[in-house]
């Protein structure tokens, strides 16, 4: 069976798209077309629908791609392992991050850096996601910790922590308090920030992918922290994880669809072929399972209290 199908076949899942996975992928869009329908052929069931809409699994797809995608895992550990036993990596772990992601979180990768089988330095470098994205393919950083809001299929994911978004509006009347349905939240104008750190390509895909309207102020902030102060100013409405809002909003209310918390994922993401590739998969793990990595379960803006203060990133403190 071709790797490289399953590859392939992996991209478009993750994307929804046959051209954006060629993209991500850096291969032509007829080349990987062509790779899929040979996998699809040599498995004898199709894998994928296409529609106006964009292109979701089949039936059998839905099966079928979760198995592809514990199949490479399970490939590109035996590799990494194979690699690091016969040309043991040195050197630090270079870690990228987003603006947007937090102190507890960059505590906790200290800690997982020094708690691996192999202990490593860890050398950190916050930029825009751009930056980020190209250092991680020119092999100048060993893995990136950002927003989950584009995808890169020619890299490894995991997802780290969830957390969830609000909405702060200043035309809501002083005292309304409670939950504010996504739909309900689109009357607004949204002020936003440039599309660096992840938060308004995250706003625009959630407005989009519900079938709404996203009503925009005419001006635009220079960062989140910029965002959130305008937004407490009435300039205009905003979207923010619950982590990043700096002050108590009267008209700060937590955001859902359906009911159901509207929340950002931020994920890990490295290169299937890094020589610290084992070293990566702990440090990832340790990440994804540490509870210090959760965002603060109190009131928007507010840390964790002495008592919640727990696991490796309150050790690190």
């Amino acid at each position: 069976m071709n790797i490289e199908g399953l590859r392939y076949a992996q991209a478009v899942s993750r994307t929804k798209s046959f051209s954006a996975a060629a993209r991500d992928y850096g291969v032509t869009q007829p080349a990987l077309s062509n790779g899929v329908a040979r996998l699809e052929e040599e498995l004898g069931v199709k894998l994928f629908d296409r529609s106006p809409r964009g292109v979701k699994p089949t039936a059998h797809g839905a099966r079928v791609l979760p198995m592809i995608d514990r199949a490479l895992e399970a490939l590109d550990s035996v590799t990494a392992e194979a690699r690091r036993l016969t040309s043991p990596a040195e050197g630090a772990i270079r870690m990228g991050v987003s603006p947007l992601i937090g102190a507890d979180l960059v505590a906790c990768a200290f800690s997982a850096a020094r708690t691996l089988t192999r202990p490593r330095d860890l050398v950190l470098r916050e930029a825009d996601l751009d930056l980020l994205r190209t250092a991680l393919q020119h092999g100048e950083l060993d893995v990136l910790l950002v927003p989950e809001v584009e995808a890169m299929p020619a890299f490894r994911h995991r997802t780290i922590f969830t957390e969830p978004v609000v909405v702060i509006d200043p035309d809501v009347a002083p005292g309304t308090d409670g939950p504010v349905e996504l739909t309900d939240a689109a009357g607004a104008d949204f002020i936003l920030v440039p599309d660096t750190c992840g938060l308004t390509t995250f706003t625009t895909q959630l407005f989009r992918d519900n079938d709404l309207a996203l009503r925009t102020y005419p001006g635009e902030a220079a960062s989140y922290r910029v965002l959130d102060e305008w937004a407490r100013l009435g300039v205009g409405a905003a979207l923010l994880p619950r982590s990043k809002v700096t002050a108590d909003h009267a008209s700060c209310r937590p955001l859902v669809r359906g009911g159901a918390p509207v929340e950002m994922s931020y994920e890990a993401v490295w290169g299937r072929d890094n020589p610290l590739g084992a070293d990566l998969e702990e440090f990832v793990d340790f990440l994804a399972d540490s509870a210090g990595c959760r965002v603060p379960s109190g009131e928007p803006g507010g840390g964790p209290s002495s008592d919640e203060a727990t696991g490796p990133a309150a050790a690190a403190q």
